[in-house]
């Protein structure tokens, strides 16, 4: 096994393969960024608490006085290198190589490597993630399923996407890796161990080490990150500003604090996204407590609801006047094979989101799956045309208010197949992440713990809601969603997929119906794997 850094514990298996990613010096910088960076994190983690309990007593969220100049101030973020000018597509998933090499080929200008919401976190997934994109940079990731036809072998294209990469959300440990006997934080260990490996890499094949950085809450959030950047990009011995990361704007709160973001960040900037699924579980759970709050069946809380709307056009206007890009969110959407007519039904679905994120002036959006990439990009092009992005798109037109943001519609309809699509879904997605995969599609839609989170949340609120009411006047109860947790885990079981379900449905029903609302389902499950 490799010599550990002072103060490192490692409580997981070390294979020859692994060694080769948790070097002594790797861990070294992972050490060193936690030691600096571990008590702000625990003082950040801490204020989401403050406000969620503020929230919870009724207080209002909106923009920020004290940073009122920042706002009105004249500046913009420095120019993005020219890897990541041309986002008109990009698309994500988890770090298992056949995922890997399908979206590096996909056709897609760039592929967000997902260690975070498409990923179960085992300590097998996140290193062999870190295996897998080592090799890929270099050109010699390969892979080959076996088959009772004969294997069937990948490779990567000549041409391949520009590669930027999710690590953890602020909170989430890293449960295997103890610095000084406290868990590291996962976020900085996805992004040490990455960035030490493949930065000088990276560079010289003319691109460079770019992030997604997931569930920040406040413009705090995004100086902490940016303080990480500054002292690791000193350790590896890269110019300051070669890292560029996009902030997915996936929490209500952080919706009044985008251009702070974008200003914390504004070395180091390299946009932001409309990640609408986290968005509208942070709404959720935001104002759960809140009387006159209820939102409609998921399905019908789609972009062109108010505070929906609202919120991209904010982030859209808000990119564009700092110089950023602006990048839309992902449509759940994906290829249906052997229903032409369904499938038809989808891909409509699919280029409608499109149109209207380049028709508004976003520069790009996210697929889910390689087949829709072809589809998008054509979105995208007939707008954009040979024009790598629409910067000069200034909407000027565009003024959102507060009230705007919070428009929480539509409340209705709420139904039973809407109640029991929550709950097959939850428990679905669930049992596929308690067997390691975090990636999942489930009627037709690719399905990642965002989505999920809403399933159970939206089941939480609903039994506590006056206004968790079925559209036939049956008030949703505890008890009713006890009653239908049995029959949708049946339907699951009787269609053969591969999932530990029953332990599922035990803490879908606890979660959803339980006094207490958990603030993440991800971090009691991540004990149970």
């Amino acid at each position: 096994m490799n010599k550990l850094p002072q103060g490192v514990t490692i409580t997981a298996e070390i294979t020859p393969e692994f060694a080769e990613i948790l070097t002594f010096e790797a861990l070294a910088l992972v050490v060193k960024l936690s030691r600096a960076f571990e008590p702000r994190r625990q003082e950040l983690l801490a204020a989401r608490v403050a406000l969620a309990k503020k929230l919870d007593a009724g207080a209002k969220l909106d923009f920020l006085p004290g940073t009122k100049s920042i706002r009105d101030g004249d500046w913009k973020v420095a120019p993005v290198p020219e890897a990541l000018h041309c986002r008109r597509v990009e698309i994500t998933g988890p770090v298992d190589a056949k995922m890997v090499i399908n979206a590096f080929n996909s056709g897609a200008d760039s592929y967000m490597t997902d260690f975070e919401d498409s990923n179960s976190p085992s300590w097998t997934n996140q290193i062999q993630g870190q295996i897998n994109l080592k090799a890929a940079i270099r050109r010699t990731l390969t892979f080959t399923q076996d088959s009772p036809a004969g294997g069937k072998s990948y490779r990567l294209n000549e041409r391949i996407a520009t590669l930027q990469v999710r690590p953890r959300g602020w909170h989430l440990d890293e449960k295997h890796v103890l610095v000084d006997g406290k868990r590291v934080s996962g976020g900085i260990f996805d992004f040490a161990l990455f960035l030490f490996h493949n930065a000088k890499e990276q560079i010289a094949r003319g691109a460079g080490p770019y992030f997604y950085l997931p569930k920040l809450e406040s413009h705090l959030e995004a100086r902490l990150w940016n303080d990480v950047f500054v002292m690791a990009q000193d350790e590896v011995g890269i110019p300051q500003g070669t890292i560029k990361a996009t902030v997915l704007v996936e929490t209500i709160n952080a919706a009044f604090e985008m251009e702070e973001m974008l200003y914390e960040l504004r070395d180091h900037s390299a946009g932001l996204n409309a990640g609408r699924w986290d968005y509208i579980f942070s709404c959720i759970k935001k104002f759960k407590l809140d009387e006159q709050f209820c939102l409609a069946d998921r399905a019908k809380v789609t972009m062109t609801a108010p505070f929906m709307r609202a919120y991209a056009l904010l982030l859209l206007k808000t990119c564009h006047k700092r110089g950023a890009p602006a990048i839309g969110g992902m449509s759940a959407l994906i290829p249906i094979k052997n229903d032409p007519q369904r499938n038809a039904t989808a891909m409509a679905g699919i280029i409608a989101d499109k149109k209207r994120d380049a028709t508004d002036g976003y520069d790009g959006g996210w697929v889910a799956h390689p087949g829709l990439v072809e589809a998008s990009m054509k979105e995208f092009v007939d707008v954009l045309g040979d024009r790598p992005n629409q910067f000069e798109k200034q909407r000027m037109d565009v003024e959102v208010t507060a009230e705007q943001l919070l428009d929480f519609r539509p409340e209705a309809p709420i139904t039973e197949a809407g109640l029991r699509m929550n709950i097959g879904v939850g428990i679905h997605y669930l049992g596929a992440w308690l067997a390691g995969n975090g990636c999942v599609p489930i009627h037709n839609l690719m399905e990642d713990a965002a989505t999920a989170e809403i399933s159970r949340s939206q089941v939480w609120q609903w039994i506590r809601s006056p206004k968790g009411v079925l559209d036939d006047g049956r008030k949703i109860t505890a008890e009713m969603v006890r009653s239908l947790v049995p029959e949708e885990l049946a339907k699951i079981e009787a269609d053969g997929f591969v999932g530990k379900f029953d332990r599922a449905a035990e803490i879908f029903t606890t979660m959803s119906t339980q006094d207490a609302f958990e603030e993440f389902l991800t971090l009691p499950l991540y004990e149970e794997i």
